[in-house]
């Protein structure tokens, strides 16, 4: 039996309830899913009301809010359209140490849906800071990123919105368009920055760590 067969299958026993699962899910789908490398479809603005949007929105600030998470795309819970939502919290600013806080510049924001949005660099100076994600799970690197965009789209309502980013909310913004554009970070990250999270904790366990994929 090949070792990828032998991984899949013993991830497979992990999960006591197996079958069909369609989206929007209320999970985070993994690099090598095809929905993460296809440009998301725009919204038409007469739908953006509609039952089937607004349940996207209320998944994605769901899946969101369950991974303790700054942003999420609609791609990454299995719905190629072009929406996401973002949003970071005191406690979020709290669980990192304080200097490394200021050095990235991450202060709070608003929750913010943004559908089909479009970004307008405003600071053209670019940033490189280590950057993880909820698809590519136990893993981060050296992304750079524009210091400021402005972010424009529509809300929740349909209604146009506007606003602009700088420092971590700029790269959560960036981040999460990229993923509408069928890009993750592993496309413009630093290589020889990519590193396991849990790295040391593998050497001090024999090998004997699992990464689980959903925090329930």
């Amino acid at each position: 039996m090949s070792l990828l067969r032998k991984t899949l299958n013993w991830y497979a026993r992990l999960s006591t309830a197996r079958g069909k699962s369609l989206p929007p899910y209320t999970h985070v789908v993994q690099i090598g899913d095809p929905t993460l490398r296809r440009v998301c479809e725009p919204v038409p603005l007469e739908k953006i009301r509609t039952d089937e949007i607004q349940t996207i929105i209320k998944k994605l600030n769901y899946v969101m809010n369950k991974y303790h998470s700054v942003g999420m795309s609609a791609p990454q819970i299995g719905v190629n359209l072009r929406i996401f939502v973002m949003r970071v919290t005191a406690l979020q600013i709290g669980s990192i140490p304080l200097e490394r806080a200021k050095m990235i510049g991450m202060t709070p924001l608003a929750h913010a849906v943004y559908i089909n949005p479009e970004i307008k660099v405003v600071d053209y100076q670019k940033v490189v800071h280590t950057e993880g994600c909820e698809s590519f799970k136990g893993y981060s690197a050296d992304v750079p990123r524009y210091k400021a965009i402005e972010v424009s789209g529509y809300n929740a309502k349909g209604e146009p919105t506007k606003e602009v980013y700088k420092d971590w909310g700029a790269r959560i913004a960036q981040h999460e368009v990229d993923h509408l554009d069928g890009k993750l970070y592993v496309d413009i990250m630093d290589r020889k920055t990519l590193h396991c999270l849990c790295w040391e904790e593998v050497n001090l366990s024999k090998g004997k760590v699992t990464i689980p994929f959903t925090p329930e």
